[in-house]
Formats: C-alpha cells, structure tokens, sequence
C-alpha cells in the first residue's frame, strides 16, 4: 500500500481522509512495514465500507488486514439502526462466526512429547477434517432447528461437554435472536451431517505449548505457564453459514437500489437493518453463529475422548471461545453517549477490555482473552482486550497471521508432502486428508504472526500475554 496517501496519527494508527462519498475516515491500525505489505486493494474496500449510510465514527482496519469479499478482512464497522445503518452479509462473510476456542490440558509438553505420535493419530481418526468432511452425528429437521437455536448449550444438553463450559464461550454459547424459520432448506441440508467437522482451508485443531510470556500477571489469570500444553480448535459454521451468506449476498444486490442504497462495489451488498431483508439476515446470521458455537463445543467433546485415551482423568476445561465474523449488537460509547451499535468484524475479534459486564468474572480484571491463530510452523498467541480499544475499533483487535499471497500463488511456491516433512523435521507433526490444502495454508503465505501480534500491542487494541507454538496440527 503506498503510505503517501495516508495521514500517519501515531506509531501504528493510519488514516485515509474522507474524500468524495465517504461519510467517516477509515484507520489502518498496523506498523509502517505491515502497511507497506497490504495489497491496494485493502485500502480501496476499506475507503467503500466509508460510504456506507449509518457509519459511526470510522471504519477500521486490523493489523492482519488483507483483501476480502466486499469488506476487507480483518475490517470492522459500526452501524446505528436509528441513523438508517445497514447490515452487510458481505461484512460477516461466509463462514460466519468462524473462530478459536482453546482448551487447557493441565499437562507439560515433556508429558506429551513421548506420546505425541500416537496422540496425533487419535485426534485424525476422532475429529473428521477436509473439505465435504462428514461426521457421526445426524441432525433432522427438527435437531437441526434445535441446535440453530441453542448452539453450544444445545450441544452440552445433547451431551456434548459440560455446563460450566458455557461460561467461557462468547454469549453464553447461545446467540439471542436466531431465527431458523430464516434459514433455507438448502442451508440446513448442507450441515445436516457436519456437526463435529472441521472442514476445509485455514481450520485447523493444534496442539500447542506455551512457548513464551509477554504478561505474567494476565498469563495467571489465564492459568498459563510456559511449557503448558494448550489444544486450539479452528473452524466455523461451514456449509450452512456458506449457504446462508451466499443467498443474502444475492438478496442484498437485487434489493438494494430499491431502499436507496448506491453500491460502490457489489460485493458490498447489504440492507437497512430495520428493512425485512435486513431482519431475515440477522435472524439467519444469529442462526449460523448457533450452528459454528454447537460445532466447536462438538469438537471438544471429540478431542477430550481423544486426549482420554492416553490421558485418564484430564478434563480438558476452556480458556475461552471467541469468533471473529460475526455482526452483533453492542453498546458502546460514541462522542461520549452511550449507543447500541451493530457491530460488524470480518476477520476480527471481539476484544472487551478490564470490567467488561459481559466477561466470565474470572477474566473480569484483566480483560478478554483474544486468540490470534498463526500457522501450522510458526506459532498462535493469545493477548488481552485493553480499556483504549474501545475507543480505538469498538473493542476489536485482529483475529490471526493474516494471509500474505492468495491460495493459487501459494500452490506455485510449495508443495504440501515437503511441507509435512519439513514441519516433522521440527518436531511439528502434521495429519491432513489433501496435502494440497497443506500447500494452500504454507507459512510461508501468511504474514508474520508475531509481527501482527506486536502491531496490535503498540496500537493499544490488545496486549500480548502469551505465545503458542506448535506440536500437533489436524489440518482440513
């Protein structure tokens, strides 16, 4: 990106004026060699995401940033229902409520390293992976709008984990205002055998270690210590959150012109959020981040078994869940009021920061957990939500590594068997179904995690706590 047509206001805070029909400015949060690095286009959807009508205060670019559909990922805006603020499938994207949930296992990594083959193993054949991937578990008609309703609870209530862990899970485990009587038929069909599944391209279920800790004091009250071992489950609300977003994308283009709305792009079709296309998104939307909640707390249930077979007696509790593309209503304090906003974060997480109401009490002190997913050889981090980010993003920081060059580029630089070689050479086992996907997730296609992480510290959108460095990755 060519920083001579930005305004640099701090060390990591970029900003693009508005100019022509952009209603608010839009802010890149991110170091000078990040912000060289993104691709032109970043800037360009970030500027039409500007234009959109309800905008509040800016909208912003986390320091992963890179080129999406319509949005760009790693964006977030707010929107303000009474100001004729829309509500933008393209801005939550297609695998909604995609996100990280990471799991304690109370054990050291010189416990698992003896085991670690035989540990891959049972974790490959108990959490089916790949694209298409099928599992176990048969939901009909009426299951399945059972669980669009419930998400994780339904699932703890089918069996699949415990009560307490819904107090580590964003919402509860169930988001308020699904609607399933909103999702097609098509949609429920596609996930009616992919409960449980991690599916296809960056998804991924990790062992890891606590390599390194940045905050001692936070990392206590996460309960890490270095050399712990962590488990982190990767995935979405697969097919169905695909289809879903697929048919409002269309919806949204057809409909669009007709509640006066200019599009600068089409990818960023949207909808008045008081308008009946608007409702129907949300009660959809609401449904499929149910759906990606019930399947991460599935996974678990799957990954205890797992770790159960080598390890009696672990129980494997949460750290926390939290996904990073969703659009939700929050409150939060503009030109010093407060207002319910609609939040959108495509590639973003939710990052509330000290005595947040809505953070389990045990993290109420030093603010939420944000889980920053890196890549299969390198490392994941997790940091904490800060009191200034409120200001900064709405309480937002970056969600992962971010990628560096497309899928098809990375084909032509790498080949997934040599991948798996040289990974298992370092001691990081890797167990995959399509050695392509491996090739299509190299590290070497992302940017650097480590400097994503340290850019969102400078900026103040959340503080570093701990580093995590793989030992076992499950990929799709």
């Amino acid at each position: 990106m060519d920083i001579a047509r930005l305004t640099r206001k701090a060390e990591c805070e970029w900003w693009i004026e508005p100019e022509g029909k952009m209603r608010v400015p839009a802010v890149i949060y991110a170091t000078e060699a990040l912000v060289r690095d993104m691709d032109e286009k970043v800037r360009e959807q970030i500027t039409n995401v500007a234009t959109l009508p309800g905008i509040v205060r800016a909208a912003y670019c986390m320091p992963d940033a890179h080129w999406g559909y319509g949005f760009p990922i790693g964006g977030v805006a707010a929107f303000d229902a009474e100001a004729e603020g829309i509500v933008s499938a393209g801005g939550v994207g297609f695998d909604i409520s995609c996100g990280v949930r990471t799991l304690f296992t109370g054990l050291k990594a010189g416990e698992v390293e003896p085991v670690k083959e035989q540990l891959a193993d049972a974790l490959f054949r108990s959490v089916p992976a790949g694209l298409g991937s099928r599992g176990k578990i048969h939901l009909d008609a009426a299951a399945m709008r059972a669980m669009l309703r419930g998400g994780a609870r339904w699932a703890v209530d089918q069996g699949y984990g415990r009560p307490d862990d819904l107090d580590f899970v964003e919402e509860n485990g169930c988001m308020a205002g699904a609607a399933p009587e909103e999702v097609s038929e098509q949609a429920m069909k596609r996930q009616q055998d992919e409960m449980g599944t991690l599916g296809s391209g960056n998804h991924y279920l990790e062992v890891q270690r606590v390599a390194e800790v940045y905050d001692e004091g936070a990392a206590h009250s996460f309960h890490l210590e270095p050399d712990d071992v962590v488990v982190s489950i990767h995935c979405g609300s697969r097919g169905l959150g695909h289809q879903i977003g697929s048919e409002y994308l269309k919806q949204m283009v057809v409909t669009a012109a007709g509640y006066g709305i200019e599009l600068p792009d089409r990818e960023l079709a949207c909808a008045p959020i008081k308008s009946p296309v608007g409702q129907s998104y949300l009660g959809a939307m609401r449904s499929a981040i149910n759906c990606a909640l019930a399947n991460r707390q599935i996974i678990t249930h799957l990954v205890r078994d797992a770790f159960a077979g080598l390890f009696p007696g672990r129980d494997l509790p949460l750290l926390y869940d939290v996904s990073h593309n969703t659009c939700k209503v929050e409150e939060h304090v503009v030109d010093g009021k407060p207002r319910q906003l609609f939040v959108h974060r495509k590639g973003a997480t939710r990052a509330f920061g000290p005595g947040h109401a809505e953070l389990p009490p045990a993290y109420r002190e030093t603010g939420q957990p944000v889980i920053i997913g890196g890549t299969m050889g390198t490392a994941s981090h997790i940091l904490a939500g800060t009191a200034a980010s409120e200001s900064l993003a709405f309480s937002s920081s970056c969600h992962g590594a971010g990628r560096a060059m497309s899928r098809h580029e990375a084909l032509r630089h790498w080949q997934g068997q040599a991948i798996v070689q040289e990974l298992a050479g370092k001691g990081i086992l890797i167990r995959t179904r399509s050695y392509r996907g491996v090739a299509e997730e190299a590290p070497g296609a992302y940017k650097d995690v480590r400097a994503v992480a340290e850019a969102a510290d400078a900026a103040g959108l959340s503080r570093k706590v701990a580093r995590l460095a793989p030992l076992v990755c499950v990929k799709g």
